[in-house]
């Protein structure tokens, strides 16, 4: 109680009008068994002085991608990010702009968004789209509690292929909605077509498909489609990664019903892990059911046009115990940083920045696939990312090059594959001397 500002016999007054003898009283309604019984292990209180030096030399500690030459990936990706989004998401109207219910005062944030939203569709080739959710993990998870709310059903194909960070939030979200989750093996880097052709039945509510998945492949959405119309009522579930669909077919025209992802590759930092945002859209015939915000065009009784949140009977603020999600947040800034990107990037600027990553991804797999004892486990089917064996434990590789100014890639045995595979990303940043000084710190490895 140090830091709050009542005195002794402002204390004891408030203990007096509540009929307690001591603050302690106020926690009495808490299990014993839950009660800390010794001091905290804390150490000397500190000055402001003395605890700004601290905080500055704790921080000095950490080190930016900036600082090596970055092969990370797996889901947060170190893509360019024009000046311009910056300078603009700093301007007071949008630094400091809180939730839109008063469409009257916020109309260039609720145009903002309105523009997001219709961006996401244009990208994914869906019909509807909302202001965005906390994250791509996030994102999956409210999708398949929407697909059991549209089907009616309760069991989820979710494959190894797919982040299994998201797989795990997905359950996690659809424990209290009693989903089943079933997971599809992979063959290859590719989910197995024959084994989700068998789980496919009449509870099945959805399938949910990477695109590229976790280890970079393309899933042939198409043939999986295929598969799922044996019943019309079970979802197809798209994970996308919006940096692709500049040169994927757009999910939207394979038919999917649901399509999300993470959007932090949209002009937003990677920043040691958030905050980011998760797209998602759908099709129209769903979007009663689509969770979160979405911003609609008006106009008024003289006829001008406005923006204004629309079917906010599916949030919280009007029927909580009814409602589609309990989530409200919509990362705002991170979505008006996605549209700014998405702006001024361009239809075409967008496009070359998903060639390059496709070029340069190839043109660093093939070299690495040359080196013995190095096999490149996807073949000729990846965007940006890459699944490389490795002759030798990756976590001793990925140590040995990290003190040479290179973050090698992601170990997949910490998500609990069994393979010694090293996860490789390369976005349009890398340069041709990035990846043969990466290729040259890997040759040491191959008399292994």
């Amino acid at each position: 109680m140090d830091y709050i500002s009542n005195t002794e016999l402002e204390k004891s007054l408030m203990l007096e009008v509540l009929g307690l003898e001591k603050m302690e009283d106020l926690f009495r309604a808490l299990p014993e068994e839950v009660l800390l019984k010794k001091n905290l292990n804390l150490p000397e209180g500190m000055s402001e002085l003395e605890l700004s030096r601290e905080m500055k030399k704790l921080a000095s500690r950490n080190r930016s991608i900036e600082e090596f030459n970055c092969f990370l990936g797996a889901g947060a990706y170190d893509h360019f990010i024009p000046a311009i989004i910056q300078h603009l998401i700093s301007r007071s109207e949008y630094y400091t702009a809180y939730t839109p219910y008063q469409a009257e005062l916020s109309q260039g944030t609720l145009q903002v968004i309105y523009e997001y939203q219709s961006m996401i569709c244009e990208l994914t080739a869906m019909e509807a789209a909302n202001a965005s959710l906390l994250d791509g993990g996030s994102a999956v998870g409210e999708a398949v509690n929407m697909a059991g709310r549209i089907s009616r059903r309760r069991k989820i194909i979710m494959p190894d292929t797919v982040h299994p960070a998201y797989r795990k939030v997905a359950e996690t979200y659809g424990l209290q909605q009693n989903l089943e989750f079933v997971k599809i093996p992979q063959k290859g880097t590719v989910l197995d077509l024959e084994t989700l052709e068998k789980e496919l039945d009449g509870d099945t509510a959805a399938v949910v498909v990477q695109y590229p998945n976790f280890f970079g492949s393309i899933e042939n959405l198409l043939e999986i489609k295929k598969l799922m119309n044996v019943d019309k009522k079970i979802l197809l579930t798209v994970v996308a990664n919006p940096i692709a669909l500049a040169v994927l077919t757009p999910p939207g025209e394979l038919d999917a019903d649901i399509v999300v992802g993470e959007g932090q590759s949209l002009g937003n930092p990677v920043s040691y892990g958030g905050p980011y945002l998760g797209f998602m859209a759908c099709k129209m015939e769903y979007i009663r059911q689509m969770p979160g915000r979405i911003v609609g065009a008006t106009t008024d009784l003289d006829g001008n046009k406005g923006f204004v949140l629309t079917l906010q009977a599916r949030e919280q603020h009007i029927r909580r115990e009814k409602a589609t999600s309990n989530i409200c947040t919509n990362e705002a800034l991170n979505a008006l940083a996605a549209t700014i990107y998405l702006s001024v990037m361009g239809k075409e600027g967008l496009r070359k920045v998903a060639e390059h990553c496709l070029r340069k991804a190839h043109y660093l797999g093939e070299r690495l696939a040359d080196i013995p004892g190095f096999k490149l486990l996807n073949g000729n089917n990846y965007f940006h990312e890459f699944l490389l064996e490795t002759p030798l434990e990756c976590k001793k590789i990925i140590k040995d090059l990290q003190g040479k100014g290179i973050l090698a890639g992601v170990d997949i045995k910490r998500f609990g594959y069994e393979i010694d595979g090293l996860l490789v990303c390369v976005t349009e940043k890398k340069s041709l001397e990035d990846m043969d000084s990466f290729v040259e710190a890997l040759e040491v490895y191959s008399n292994v």
